[in-house]
């Protein structure tokens, strides 16, 4: 409780803030009010104490620093990882200084931030706005560290407001696919992009649980038979610069891999025939697409050509620039194609950017693949792939009434999946096959900081389990995707199809 202590003629009000430690009633400028009587005095200083512990008091004489100047100088003194640093920079600017920037710093108060918080939740995810009133709560924690502040007025208060429960902070549920899933959409995402990377990277998530950016910056020193090795990632900046760093959490980790798996992705290797990035001069087991399909040219390519038709990407070529060289119902099989998917020649090129970017692969290439639409984009909306139905399950049909040409469309196999919803899935297919939780974090590069996973070790066996596990899955999915149809329009499927068949026969 706040007293009044007799100052000669006046009375002034004292307030605990601490054992052995007062402070006075004063104005706006820091000076101590002189109150006539005791009550005055006594009842001014309770109010103060109370507004106290509520984180509702500022103290006038530690100054009247903005909070803008204050975060300027706090961001410049922060010495923390790339990604962690821009994520900072864009919380402060986008959503913290509109608000308090001019504000004194010690005048901010707790009323003042719940406000601010009710009116980005009415814009924005409440997820988004929790992280943003985070990094809030940080600067104000450093605050109080250099004594310019002394209670946080970002801090929540335990049992106060609505009681939602978790709810309240309840994101969308995560979509997740199976092992059919992974590979038709992986397939899929080859046709859209005219080429196997997709297919095998996808596939390589699938199987892997392998985070975006590590798979985007796996580098093939570290692609042995046997395993994966994860040694670092590259991070995708808002610059559009891509920084190699470590992985996530700096979860190193070897993963174990099947032979089907670790084959397929030397395969892919030995037919691409990587070269160092200019970037960063590693070399790099996928490349990115070119700028055919992330923002110029959306018309058909090639490949897609000599899929329709049926024959070599080197025959197309030969059609149209030497003619005579070709058999004469070919030519005409290659020509009708042509004139059925618009294909305009000179209108896509060969080159590969060195990396994908995570917006365009999803866009163009993973978000179509898995719902079978294209997603919003100004200046269009959302609108379905349009395809040709043979040969089966389509071949996408692109450029300029893309849409009166084509014959179908694809039905979704997993709306709302995004490529991080491969690793959930992932992870979902381990709890499927009983793995322990402690080949399953391995795997995930999660750190179980409980006793009992102090006495929890992997072994060999759970190792194998897992490995025939993820085969039999694997090999069930290539015979879903058989019966559908024994062939297929991309290359590397379409092999492994052929032998899976052989096999059975």
């Amino acid at each position: 409780m706040g007293f009044a202590e007799k100052r000669g003629s006046y009375w002034r009000g004292r307030y605990k803030i601490a054992p052995g430690q007062h402070l006075t009633v004063v104005d706006e400028h820091g000076k101590a009010i002189k109150f006539a009587s005791k009550g005055e005095a006594q009842r001014a200083a309770s109010e103060a104490e109370n507004k106290y512990r509520r984180g509702d008091w500022r103290d006038p004489a530690l100054g009247q620093e903005t909070f803008g100047e204050y975060a300027s100088r706090w961001y410049a003194a922060q010495d923390l990882a790339a990604s962690t640093m821009q994520n900072y920079k864009r919380h402060i600017e986008e959503h913290l200084l509109p608000e308090f920037e001019d504000k004194a710093l010690a005048g901010i108060l707790r009323t003042d931030v719940d406000a601010w918080e009710k009116k980005e939740k009415a814009l924005y995810a409440a997820s988004s706005v929790k992280t943003w009133r985070s990094t809030l709560h940080l600067l104000f924690e450093d605050a109080i560290d250099e004594g310019l502040i002394t209670s946080n007025p970002a801090a929540r208060r335990r049992g106060r407001g609505k009681r939602a429960g978790r709810s309240r902070d309840r994101g969308p549920e995560k979509v997740i696919t199976d092992a059919l899933g992974i590979l038709l959409t992986a397939e899929r995402a080859a046709l859209l992009s005219g080429r196997d990377d997709e297919f095998v990277a996808c596939v390589l998530k699938g199987y892997t649980g392998m985070r975006w950016g590590e798979i985007v910056g796996l580098e093939t020193e570290f692609v042995r038979v046997g395993a994966f090795r994860v040694e670092w990632q590259l991070y995708e900046l808002d610059t559009g610069e891509l920084i190699r760093c470590p992985p996530k959490d700096d979860s190193y980790r070897t993963i174990d891999a099947m032979d089907w798996l670790t084959a397929l992705v030397l395969d892919h290797i030995a037919r691409t025939k990587p070269t160092p990035c200019p970037c960063h001069g590693r070399t790099y087991v996928f490349r990115g697409q070119g700028t055919a399909r992330t923002g110029g040219y959306h018309g058909a390519k090639l490949v897609d050509v000599a899929r329709l038709a049926g024959v070599s990407t080197g025959t197309v070529s030969n059609v149209l620039n030497h003619p005579d060289r070709v058999r004469e119902d070919t030519r005409v099989r290659v020509e009708r194609a042509i004139v059925d998917l618009g294909f305009v020649r000179g209108g896509t090129t060969s080159e590969h950017a060195a990396h994908w970017r995570r917006n365009g692969f999803a866009t163009w290439l993973f978000t179509p693949a898995a719902s079978g639409w294209y997603p919003k984009k100004a200046p269009q909306e959302a609108r379905p792939v349009p395809i040709l139905g043979e040969p089966w399950p389509g071949i996408p049909a692109r450029g300029r009434g893309a849409s009166q040409r084509a014959d179908a469309c694809w039905l979704p196999i997993a709306k709302g999946l995004t490529p991080h919803g491969l690793r959930h899935s992932h992870q979902t297919m381990m709890d499927e096959l009983g793995t322990e939780k402690v080949l399953r974090d391995e795997r995930m590069g999660h750190i179980d900081g409980s006793v009992s996973a102090r006495y929890t070790h992997v072994t060999p066996g759970m190792r194998q389990r897992l490995m025939i596990g993820l085969t039999e899955q694997w090999e069930a999915a290539l015979d879903a995707r058989l019966a559908m149809c024994p062939m297929s329009p991309v290359r590397v499927l379409d092999g492994l199809l052929r032998t899976r068949l052989a096999a059975r026969c």
